[in-house]
């Protein structure tokens, strides 16, 4: 009897969750009601709180959720290569196609659209889990002789970060329909590796790191 009601609980919370996406998708992330969710579910709004305590806990339920399938689309793409530039590709080009798939869950994860949320420990931890993997991987590089030792850095972590962020948010903003080798956008991932390179180029190679003075 129990596992009965915990299986139910479960497909409950599967269905409110799946109904939060839609919601989100047609009206905009930050324009989730519980109100909505319970009418779309055929229930009184005081029954959603039974799953859900509140619009933040289906939030973070969703956060927790895209995190977790934007660590595990990376961590596959490399799975089984040594880390370094060529798998660094690999896991940005998986994350940007995740990203392309889940449009809604991404802006939830990465262009915080609701004023005042903010992610539990629990939601937040496979976050943790994706810096470590792009960290390691720029790692490997350093290791290779690929990149210099400055790029696995905050600083150097901070401009990865940054480079795909920057091409998938022009990606969503111009072409949100387009697929991934369509896009204008998205068919410059396979670039960026290099253009992270370029930026903490190996001593010895011909040209100065950045900052670095010329004698």
């Amino acid at each position: 009897m129990k596992d009965r009601r915990a299986r139910r609980r479960a497909e409950t919370q599967e269905e409110i969750l799946r109904i939060a996406l839609d919601v989100m998708a047609e009206e905009g992330v930050a324009a989730l009601t519980m109100a909505t969710v319970a009418r779309r579910l055929g229930v009184q709004p005081p029954s959603l709180y039974k799953y859900f305590p509140s619009r933040a806990a289906v939030y973070d339920a969703l956060f927790e959720r895209g995190q977790l399938g934007y660590l595990h689309a990376v961590r596959q793409a490399a799975e089984g290569m040594e880390p370094g530039l060529e798998a660094m590709g690999a896991s940005l080009e998986a994350g940007a196609r995740w990203i392309m798939g889940n449009q809604v869950l991404a802006q939830l994860l990465f262009w915080r659209p609701v004023p005042g949320f903010r992610p539990s420990e629990q939601a937040y931890a496979p976050a943790l889990g994706i810096h470590a993997h792009f960290k390691g991987l720029i790692e490997g590089a350093v290791a290779r002789g690929e990149v210099h030792q400055d790029a696995a850095g905050e600083e150097g972590l901070a401009l990865a970060a940054s480079l795909i962020a920057g091409v998938v948010s022009q990606q969503l903003a111009n072409q949100p329909e387009a697929g991934y080798e369509d896009g204008a956008y998205t068919r410059l991932v396979p670039r960026l590796p290099g253009i992270f390179a370029a930026s903490y180029p190996c001593r010895g190679k011909g040209r100065k790191m950045p900052g670095e003075r010329v004698n």
